[in-house]
């Protein structure tokens, strides 16, 4: 097994279990696809391969865990609306369910993949993938399997809108033939609670039809407005619930105590004109907050995690360093995953390359393609395949 020794790095950002978050005049040992070693430059032992990265940064690879990747069509038109003063809805997500269904496997897949390159390209090493605009029990399966060839992480999101008809019959099907198709290709099973969309009740019985087929369950919820969709993550003991936009002290302390991560997708609100969510209100209360993209053609087109990072950092009230941690360490606990988010031996050697001193350039130099390498499972993307 090839080893290979990153040296020249002016800091590390680790998150490792014990020890610092960050280490300056640091190197870093992969064995394989595993980091083996990591510590001061001057204690770095000998390895195979030497690559000195000249003084640049590096961080874990980020971990994107909300998106919404598997789609065809484009909503220009709406964002334009907004920016002029039109409030947003959730409707037209039926725009792009018109456009997903008439396209062909193959040209989802290509969509799919360039996008999956977008995020390579600015250190999403990891990333979570959604289905949703199909809602038909053959669209959604096939959008799952779409998605299944770019990452383990798939979510069957049936419940995203009711197309048409009665919502008691729609969930009836999401939760009895559509979970059957989808289930094989999917990981989690996620509901959009909220006015307009899947009341309380609906959101249990397709969270629970989930756990019969085996996936693990996830939110969409209190994006829109306060609801129950957030209590209700918590009282099920749901690892990570996502939105989290208007939140009362109720539902703060309920992330507390049970544990749920609140994933926070800022890249909404830059689209939206929402409110940012106050993350620091909820880093304060205890609560594990991460970030992710929410990439998606109607409400957050950005496939970048240090755009979604610096926003983090400017209007949710989190520090540099908190918004990278989100972006990675428990980006990944929202995946429950314990091999990527952190650089320490045993973990995937998954890492990002910035083109700076420091991670707080990440939020400092907004919009400027920062990322000069990605390695990842300790192979060095070139391209960013």
């Amino acid at each position: 097994m090839t080893s290979t020794l990153l040296t020249g790095i002016a800091e590390l950002t680790t998150f490792a279990t014990d020890g610092p978050d960050t280490l300056e005049r640091a190197a870093l040992v992969m064995e394989g696809a595993t980091v083996a070693w990591v510590g001061p430059a001057t204690q770095a032992p000998d390895a195979d391969e030497r690559v000195d990265l000249g003084g640049r940064a590096v961080v874990p690879g980020f971990v994107d865990s909300h998106s919404h990747l598997v789609f065809a069509g484009d909503r220009s038109a709406e964002f334009t609306a907004r920016m002029t003063g039109e409030p947003y809805a959730a409707g037209g997500i039926r725009t792009t369910v018109a456009a997903t269904r008439a396209a062909t496997d193959e040209q989802l897949a290509a969509h799919v993949g360039r996008l999956v390159q977008e995020m390579r390209r600015q250190g999403t090493t990891t990333v979570e993938i959604k289905s949703g605009y199909g809602l038909t029990v053959r669209d959604e399966a096939r959008s799952l399997a779409v998605a299944a060839q770019f990452t383990e992480e798939t979510t069957f999101l049936g419940a995203h809108v009711v197309p048409e008809g009665d919502p008691a019959a729609y969930v009836e099907l999401v939760t009895g033939p559509m979970l059957e198709a989808a289930a094989p290709y999917a990981r989690w099973v996620d509901v959009f609670c909220e006015t307009g969309a899947f009341d309380a009740d609906q959101a249990r019985a397709v969270l629970e039809a989930g756990r019969a087929h085996g996936l693990r369950g996830r939110l969409h919820a209190n994006q829109l407005g306060p609801g129950p969709g957030v209590r209700l993550a918590a009282e099920l003991g749901l690892v990570a619930v996502d939105h989290c936009t208007y939140l009362e002290d109720e539902d703060v302390d309920a992330l507390r105590d049970s544990g749920t991560i609140a994933t926070l997708l800022p890249g909404v609100e830059f689209s939206t004109r929402q409110p940012y969510p106050d993350a620091r209100r909820l880093l304060d209360a205890g609560v594990r907050v991460a970030i992710a993209s929410d990439c998606n053609p109607g409400s957050s087109f950005t496939s970048s995690l240090p755009f979604c990072i610096a926003l983090a950092v400017r209007e949710m009230g989190l520090t540099p360093l908190e918004a990278v941690r989100a972006a990675t360490a428990t980006g990944a606990a929202a995946l429950d995953r314990d091999d990527v988010g952190v650089l320490e031996p045993g973990r995937r050697a998954d890492l990002v390359v910035v083109d700076a001193p420091s991670h707080v350039h990440l939020a400092y130099r907004p919009g400027v393609p920062l990322v000069s390498s990605v390695w990842m499972g300790g192979r060095l993307l070139t391209p960013f395949s």
